[in-house]
């Protein structure tokens, strides 16, 4: 057996007549995020640990935002392309955990949610994605309040040739 690890992180800032879109769902937030897409830093940062395990690139490579398609993309689409490519490439997704920075708004009551979000896009178990939320006591760009960080971490193992 083969096995890969990856590590991905994204950030983006607050921005205003955007809606909050975290690991694919919509929360009650007076500011969204900036960026091309939806700006699900938490997709993200799975997206790109996903990609750098199984050595295909990042997700600017296969996302480009000076690409017009991706304009206000649904990043749990792009994840579940991500894990098409994967499967094509014989990697199979052992689990994914990741960690959402910010004071506000509280991942907990959505958790669930987001994690049912993003195993079906990857199609693997639920049991084995890990969400967790964290603050940073104030301090940094998150502890003021100016946008999300995302970290997350992979696992994935070749698949025998002829068994996918």
């Amino acid at each position: 057996m083969s096995f890969r690890v990856g590590l991905g992180y994204d950030a983006h800032r607050f921005a205003e007549g955007r809606d909050l879109v975290l690991g694919g769902v919509r929360l009650d937030h007076p500011q969204g995020l900036a960026g091309h897409s939806d700006a699900d830093v938490l997709v993200h940062a799975v997206i790109d640990a996903l990609l750098g395990a199984a050595g295909l690139g990042d997700i600017g490579e296969l996302f480009p935002d000076a690409d017009p398609a991706f304009a206000g993309a649904d990043s749990l689409r792009l994840l579940g392309d991500v894990a098409v490519r994967l499967a094509d490439a014989g990697w199979r997704v052992v689990n994914v955990d990741v960690v959402v920075v910010c004071e506000m708004p509280r991942l907990s009551p959505v958790r669930d949610a987001v994690k049912a979000n993003l195993a079906g896009a990857m199609q693997i178990d639920a049991a084995s994605v890990g969400v967790k939320g964290t603050t940073t006591e104030r301090m940094g760009f998150e502890g003021r309040g100016e946008g999300i960080g995302a970290t997350a971490v992979c696992l994935l193992e070749r698949v025998p040739a002829g068994t996918a």
